[in-house]
């Protein structure tokens, strides 16, 4: 079977084994960032100042981003040598042990320093699981799909981010609504990381009955490897990566200003329930399941570089009606969760729908597996692992008022509309994703 056949019974396999993966391990992801401003700060940070420790909560989810670009290059490379399912299989179960083990380090006050360092090591764990799983998640729909659909069968596997979103706030939601605050704390959280271990055991059977993709396959025949596959992305492609990660910084800004920081904004400034925060936040993911298929289609009708631009900016400009309505809210939670689910669930999808087909046109079979893992995770410790921290600086700086914030999520869609832009303007995507690009007139040179 090849791509150009259609064979649509096998793209159906293939896809829902990329997205219940992704599912799992985007899940074992966020349920640290869920759970850093809420829990962590209290039991692995103690200190005086609640901002200092939630900022310190922070840095531990940030460092999980730090080193995502680690496990893209590592898994990247044997992605585009060795293959791309075996890489899969891997990169899911070491996300899988380092989440369940997350959920059984003791506290601070039990062994002291040993908590924090305990928690930094098993997330820098995550952060190399995740580096390799994405690329090899999306690029199994991508390179299966026939040319006219990429967009859409791409933005699949993106899905899974909304389905790991939704699972970890619902999780923490029901967890935080049946025990006491008290219980919550003490053991309550830690069943969300237990839970990590049974998914991945069905993530593990769905993934070993999928075959390899077709043109890695054609690649693998004609012993077409190379032997080190960044070195050639980079003499290659050096502008298509420098575009393609300033096109991500709006993707990571806004995901974890809202998906992340916005629990702790409600929670501590804004004083809503931890459960009331997490159902908004679980209610957007909910609706995104169903806009980033719709974005990744029309990406392929009307161009990923134009959808992608003008979502960047609409998405920017949301935040603020988005913040100015949680503000003026006066409390009504019905009010606080429109403001998160239409600019998180609608607008942030036109950016997240489309990105994966977006940066796999950007370089060819051969590098494909470590040019987007490369983008996607070197651009996220700017753009998503580092934005926890200056929100929160920035709300400090700002007196409570978020709208300094708002004013450098503009900034991250300008910088990403300006990157797709260039991507569209000089025929990038397009270049790269045909076999020609393997010529001396590859996008990019």
């Amino acid at each position: 079977m090849s791509a150009a056949t259609g064979d649509e019974k096998a793209i159906r396999r293939v896809v829902t084994s990329a997205l219940v993966g992704a599912s799992i391990e985007w899940y074992d992801f966020f349920l640290y960032g869920v759970v850093a401003g809420i829990v962590f700060n209290k039991l692995y940070f103690p200190g005086s100042d609640p901002v200092v420790s939630t900022l310190l909560a922070y840095t531990t989810f940030a460092v999980g981003f730090v080193t995502r670009p680690l496990g893209g290059v590592i898994f990247g490379h044997f992605g585009d040598k060795i293959g791309r399912k075996s890489m899969l299989i891997l990169t899911l179960m070491i996300m899988g042990v380092a989440t369940f083990l997350i959920g059984l380090v003791p506290t601070y006050a039990q062994i002291g320093i040993a908590a924090p360092i305990l928690l930094l090591l098993l997330r820098v764990a995550q952060g190399i699981g995740l580096g390799g799983e994405w690329g090899g998640a999306v690029l199994m729909a991508y390179e299966y799909a026939p040319k006219e659909k990429r967009g859409f069968y791409a933005s699949l596997p993106q899905i899974g981010l909304a389905i790991g979103l939704c699972m970890a706030s619902g999780v923490v939601a029901l967890l935080s609504f049946l025990l006491t605050d008290e219980q919550f704390l003490s053991w309550g959280w830690r069943i969300a990381f237990l839970l990590s271990g049974v998914m991945v055991a069905v993530g593990m059977y769905i993934r070993l009955h999928v075959q390899e993709t077709p043109e890695f396959a054609a690649v693998k025949a004609r012993n077409a490897e190379l032997r080190i596959p960044f070195m050639d992305m980079l003499k290659r492609y050096p502008g298509n990566v420098l575009k393609g990660m300033g096109a991500r910084y709006i993707d990571g800004v806004f995901f974890n200003i809202f998906g992340v920081f916005s629990i702790n904004y409600l929670t501590s400034t804004l004083k809503l329930s931890r459960t009331e925060a997490l159902l908004g936040v679980m209610a957007a993911a909910v609706v995104m399941i169903f806009t980033i298929p719709y974005f990744g289609r029309m990406s392929d009708r009307l161009g990923r570089p134009k959808v992608y631009m003008w979502g960047s900016l609409i998405t920017a400009i949301a935040a603020f009606p988005g913040f100015w309505l949680m503000t003026n809210s006066g409390g009504n939670v019905l009010l606080v969760w429109l403001a998160i689910i239409v600019p998180f669930g609608i607008f942030y999808a036109s950016v997240y729908g489309p990105e994966a087909a977006l940066f796999c046109d950007l370089f060819d079979a051969k590098v494909r597996y470590t040019g987007i893992s490369f983008v996607y995770q070197f651009s996220g410790i700017f753009a998503s692992g580092i934005t926890p921290i200056v929100a929160t600086a920035l709300l400090k700086s700002g007196g409570g008022q978020p709208w300094q914030i708002c004013m450098y999520v503009l900034f991250a869609g300008a910088v990403s509309a300006l990157c797709a832009w260039l991507i569209g303007r000089s025929g990038g995507a397009e270049e790269a994703a045909r076999p020609s690009s393997l010529s001396a007139r590859g996008a990019g040179r």
